[in-house]
């Protein structure tokens, strides 16, 4: 079977995740996938939400990207209107172009956390990459067709790991590694 992959903390959502999170764990880029992250795969434009969100973010002197499997225009408008890079096409669980990209900005990976809902690809890419990562739950119900098979091995291991009492919550992870 799939092997027990790593996360380092568990929220809700990331909207429910204290700025003081990531600067208190030393976050210098907060890389963040898209599609049931920080919206719907059907947004187009971001929610006032996930502007707000990255505006304050970006207040904390934290960089946002977005690593995203989908592709096209869709995800480069998205991120443009966030004033934020993106990189598309992603292939994650593979962590090739997310280790290109992290190359490309020459932060130390101790500066860098992943936050995505998916725990085959965004976990696994983050973990491939030797990059903490922060799972969520998705936001909202509905997922692109391909998601759905990422969800069924995605959801054995997500109990394996909460069985284990794996999914810390994020906010015992203030400051910790």
């Amino acid at each position: 079977m799939f092997f027990i992959r790593h996360t380092f903390a568990h929220a809700k959502s990331i909207y429910e995740i204290d700025i003081d999170f990531f600067k208190s764990n030393k976050v210098k880029l907060l890389l963040v996938d898209k599609d049931n992250t920080l919206d719907s795969f059907k947004a187009y434009h971001p929610s006032e939400r996930a502007v707000e969100l990255v505006k304050k973010i970006r207040a904390s002197d934290i960089d946002v990207a977005i690593i995203s499997n989908n592709h096209g225009p869709k995800i480069v408008g998205y991120a443009k209107e966030l004033g934020i890079d993106c990189v598309t096409n992603s292939c994650k669980p593979f962590a090739k172009k997310l280790n290109a990209y992290i190359s490309k900005r020459n932060i130390p990976k101790d500066n860098i956390m992943f936050v995505g809902d998916q725990m085959v690809t965004d976990v696994g890419a983050a973990n491939k990459a030797g990059i903490r990562v922060v799972l969520t739950d998705k936001i909202v119900k509905e997922d692109q067709w391909t998601t759905h098979i990422n969800r069924i091995f995605g959801r054995a291991i997500r109990k394996k790991h909460q069985r284990k009492g794996l999914l810390i919550d994020w906010r015992n992870k203030y400051g910790k590694d």
